[in-house]
């Protein structure tokens, strides 16, 4: 497997981003890796490699390139109660537009280095700027995951379940147990909606575990959990993308 840092060019900046790719050559499908609040950091390279380790080509964009390179937070302010108060306003700068306009340029940087389709992969906030991109390129992307996603389900004409039925993608989301964010109802009206625009998914809580279990440098990590998304996750991508 090999890894880089590389810049690309936005249209209100540089966005850094983390790319790996199987060694040895040849053509090998994409997956565009969507990051959690706390942004690219060693955490997500090591999740990026393992996906890579599979037979992808993995981009990991710093969605918050407007506020500086990555990292976005420093890493040894993770665990802090108040950071998150920090991170709102960069979350807030993510409008819908700007998520579908920096979309289009993830999608053609990753496309230039793996043949499309591609698919998609968002963790925390990372899976509501995923579904806006699936849904904005239905044609680009063929799988979309979110693992402890919230807020796909929310009060307001801008909601992102509003646009299932614009989703072409293969979908599969693994909720956080107990999520304030992604409450049991939310759960089930985001179902009946992909049910009612016939889109091919799946939507599950993993009991127990707490939003963020994916990410093993935070205290929210549940290894089971974690390994359990692994699996989910490959299989929707080896069911979806063609080697």
């Amino acid at each position: 497997m090999a890894s880089e840092t590389i810049d690309i060019t936005m249209s209100d900046g540089v966005a850094d981003a983390y790319l790996a790719r199987p060694s040895g050559g040849g053509e090998h499908p994409g997956v565009l890796f969507v990051m959690d609040a706390y942004g690219v950091r060693p955490q997500i390279e090591r999740m990026a490699d393992r996906i890579a380790e599979r037979g992808y080509v993995v981009l990991a964009p710093n969605v918050f390139y407007r506020s500086g390179r990555s990292p976005v937070v420093p890493l040894d302010e993770i665990s802090d109660p108040g950071l998150f108060a920090r991170i709102r306003p960069m979350m807030n700068e993510l409008t819908p537009e700007r998520i579908v306009s920096d979309g289009r340029v993830y999608l053609d940087t990753l496309e230039r280095v793996a043949p499309g389709p591609v698919a998609i992969t968002g963790y925390c906030m990372g899976g509501r700027v995923g579904w806006r991109i699936a849904a904005a390129y239905p044609d680009r992307v063929a799988a979309l995951a979110g693992f402890h996603v919230g807020g796909l389900v929310a009060d307001g004409d801008d909601s992102p379940h509003l646009t299932a039925g614009n989703l072409t993608a293969d979908v599969y989301l693994g909720f956080a147990d107990n999520d304030r964010n992604a409450t049991p109802e939310q759960i089930a009206e985001l179902d009946r909606t992909l049910t009612d625009a016939d889109v091919r998914h799946r939507a599950e809580v993993y009991p127990g575990a707490a939003h963020g279990y994916t990410m093993a440098d935070t205290t929210a990590y549940d290894e089971p959990a974690a390994e359990r998304h692994f699996t989910e996750l490959f299989a929707l991508l080896d069911r979806t993308l063609t080697h």
